[in-house]
């Protein structure tokens, strides 16, 4: 491995003692891309077509992080609070998601937009050979197009999405799949996302959790929960 950036990653180095990652996965909405944008518009989209008024953009913001299905819910309940979600109609709940994944397809990357310094920083993990992945709750079939769109498809070995295993984020299984999938210990590993979810899977399997401040974590600062490197850059891995 090359370690031509070793002077500028000190930062990084003291959560591994001293040593670079052998892997590190990143969440992807919040994280990597600003999708609110595109979310909103389909939520909006399905909201009107079922009678209902439009959500619009801050309270979809509030509601992302727990993959589509728990979205529509929320966006059918018009809150995030479990007790008025528990109560939307099944049957409306399942003619809604199905409106949803139809007008998604049609905006998924349409207004999306890498947050700053993303693309800088997973080139200089490429240059040391890091293997990177995805870890998202959104599902597969919205990730790879997204990704793809946005000219960061190569940088990652693994896509995993909300449906490819039994459990999704906050449950470490995902995490537990790549760290086993590379061969690498728990503790080698960095999870870098943006919310409570992110947090707790990587505490659940033993990785390094790094949280960004400026993604979508239900209107709570993800700092409440706890992460081992709090940044409010993405650039911030690099120093």
């Amino acid at each position: 491995m090359s370690d031509n950036l070793g002077p500028v990653l000190g930062d990084l180095r003291r959560h591994f003692r001293g040593e670079m990652p052998k892997l590190i996965a990143f969440d992807l909405d919040g994280t990597l891309v600003d999708s609110v944008l595109d979310l909103a518009v389909a939520v909006d989209r399905m909201l009107q077509s079922q009678g209902y008024a439009a959500a619009g953009e801050e309270n979809v913001r509030g509601w992302v992080g727990n993959g589509a299905a728990m979205l529509v819910r929320r966006a059918l309940a018009g809150s995030a609070d479990p007790q008025q979600v528990a109560q939307v109609d099944e049957a409306v709940f399942n003619a809604s998601l199905a409106e949803f994944y139809r007008f998604y397809a049609q905006e998924n990357g349409r207004s999306s937009q890498l947050y700053p310094g993303v693309e800088q920083v997973l080139q200089a993990f490429a240059v040391l050979g890091i293997p990177m992945v995805v870890i998202t709750n959104k599902p597969k079939p919205y990730a790879d197009p997204l990704l793809a769109s946005l000219k960061i498809a190569v940088y990652f070995q693994l896509v995993i999405g909300g449906e490819c295993l039994p459990q999704r984020k906050p449950h470490p299984l995902p995490l537990q799949h790549v760290d086993q999938h590379f061969g690498y210990l728990p503790e080698q590993c960095l999870m870098v996302g943006d919310s409570s979810n992110d947090v707790k899977a990587a505490r659940a399997a033993g990785w390094v959790s790094a949280a960004l401040t400026y993604g979508y974590n239900h209107g709570e600062p993800v700092s409440l929960s706890g992460p081992d490197w709090l940044m409010d850059d993405f650039r911030e891995l690099l120093l």
